[in-house]
């Protein structure tokens, strides 16, 4: 008689690490970086003096909000994608014109219904429908029937995150959930010098290896590991070639690490791969959404760092 699979083995990210950790380069997805500790370990590097790209995106926001909203339109159902604790959403609520509904989308459930109701809070008859839920796969999205159009928004960088082939799968999976005259909102990060790409991600207060790092107090938490977090360091570079930023965690000695009822080795120096960030020139950008989407109107920061394009399902 075969033996029962545990509740841990039986979960997606359990089979999500086991599966990256067998591979010749281990991964785990970054997907998996935003429990309640990391959500919050991200809004603070949000705010470091080295993490230019909210400070980007933000000018950005400020300087065009009247365009992209009028380029939004009235009666817009807004979904935010990977809402976090939507700090920019911030600025566009303010500013649409009568918005059937906010519907904020967020893997980490708990972070999610904390901002939902700061939200509800501030903006008084505004309907916040929250969702908890991995928005890479099958999501509802309520109240589409009210709304004249909606919009999808995914705000900062993430779309970095896929490799440029599952950023386009990603991109044509949204796509199929527009109609023809929805919109998608979406942030890319630029190419830019070397120097400002490898500080933000190796900030002089550590806050990204903490972030890094709590990757693996979550498995130890949700999957029985036992991974020792001084054993490891967090590391990010750039590869050129790719045109990515790479996070690793750094084994710093030869030692194994038991998952539930798995075992893996590590040798000294070898890495846990745990995320990309490409970084888009606008012409790269625009090859990505070709054939999918119509780049209908698109914004730059002050400084030109960051770009903001509105896109319409063809």
């Amino acid at each position: 008689m075969s033996q029962p699979v545990s509740k841990v083995a039986s979960t997606d990210f359990y089979q999500d690490v086991v599966d990256g950790l067998t591979n010749d380069q281990k991964s785990i997805p970054s997907k998996y970086f935003y429990d309640e500790p990391g959500s919050e370990l991200f809004e603070e590097i949000c705010k470091l003096d080295e993490y230019y790209l909210t400070r980007a995106e933000l000018d950005l926001m400020e300087t065009h909000i009247w365009e992209i909203c009028s380029t939004i339109g009235r009666n817009a159902l807004l979904v935010e994608l990977g809402s976090g604790s939507s700090l920019k959403t911030r600025l566009l609520l303010r500013n649409l014109e009568e918005p059937v509904a906010y519907i904020p989308v967020d893997i980490s459930s708990d972070f999610l219904e904390k901002t939902a109701e700061s939200l509800r809070k501030e903006f008084d008859g505004l309907s916040v429908f929250p969702v908890s839920a991995d928005y890479t796969n099958s999501f509802q999205i309520p109240l589409r029937e009210e709304a004249e159009k909606t919009v999808l928004y995914y705000p900062g960088s993430t779309i970095g995150n896929f490799t440029q082939k599952n950023a386009s799968l990603f991109l044509k999976r949204m796509a199929e959930r527009l109609n023809k005259g929805d919109g998608f909102l979406i942030g890319v990060d630029l190419l830019k010098d070397v120097a400002t790409l490898k500080a933000a991600y190796n900030d002089s207060r550590g806050v990204t290896a903490r972030f890094n790092l709590n990757l693996l107090r979550r498995i130890n938490r949700e999957l029985n590991g036992d991974f020792d977090l001084k054993s490891f360091r967090h590391s990010a570079i750039f590869n050129k070639k790719e045109s990515r930023i790479e996070m690793h965690l750094v084994s710093k000695k030869a030692q194994k690490v038991t998952i539930d009822d798995r075992s893996f080795r590590f040798d000294e120096g070898e890495s846990i791969h745990t995320e990309n960030s490409y970084k888009y020139s606008y012409e790269m950008f625009s090859e990505l959404v070709s054939g999918t989407y119509n780049i209908m109107e698109s914004w730059k920061d002050t400084k030109g760092q960051f770009l903001l394009c509105y896109l319409e399902p063809i």
